[in-house]
């Protein structure tokens, strides 16, 4: 029984934890946080040790095998859905619209961003490009306005790895800014 059901099971179960783990580690690396992705590597190697040292005891065990791709895959799809909750960092929104944005920009002004407009030429004319730093846990609230001002405006959004010296709302405390990150559910469009 422990050999053919409980150790394949406490190694897939393993193996979710530590892909997870590497998953939000890489995510915090590209992010530029020095402290917590070295604590995560650690115990993301630590628990891989455990895992691959317990099939390397048990050989001839083809579950092992099978726990440990099948923890592998799953922990993958973990580590990705947990990212899409986490709701840290900044972002740049770009909308691209050949409409009129002075309504969408005095309504992000009034919130508090700060917006950047450029007047452009596009493939069908005379287009306006806007521009605007925000948090990534306000980018839906962003994303509505943009969908009610300009409901046919191309958007872009990107990571932005680190902002200085910009407009952005009032800061919330660091405790109550790592709670919405951590807690807030997020959704990606509609």
């Amino acid at each position: 029984m422990f050999t053919w059901v409980l150790l394949p099971m406490m190694i897939f179960c393993a193996r979710i934890v530590d892909v997870s783990v590497g998953t939000l580690r890489v995510v915090f690396i590209s992010r530029g946080n020095k402290l917590i992705a070295p604590i995560m590597g650690f115990f993301e190697v630590i628990i891989w040790l455990i895992a691959i040292g317990q099939i390397m005891k048990n050989l001839t065990n083809v579950m092992c095998y099978i726990a440990y791709g099948g923890g592998f895959a799953t922990g993958t799809f973990v580590g990705m859905w947990i990212v899409d909750r986490l709701t840290m960092g900044t972002s740049l929104v770009r909308v691209i619209t050949s409409r009129d944005t002075s309504k969408l920009e005095e309504r992000l002004r009034a919130m508090g961003y700060g917006v950047t407009k450029v007047e452009a030429e596009g493939k069908e004319g005379e287009t306006n490009v806007m521009f605007t730093v925000i948090r990534n846990n306000d980018l839906k609230d962003v994303l509505k306005l943009v969908e009610t001002y300009n409901p046919r405006a191309f958007y872009t959004i990107e990571d932005i790895r680190s902002a200085g010296k910009g407009k952005f709302p009032g800061k919330r405390s660091a405790l109550s800014a790592l709670n919405l990150q951590l807690f807030r559910p997020h959704r990606k469009g509609k």
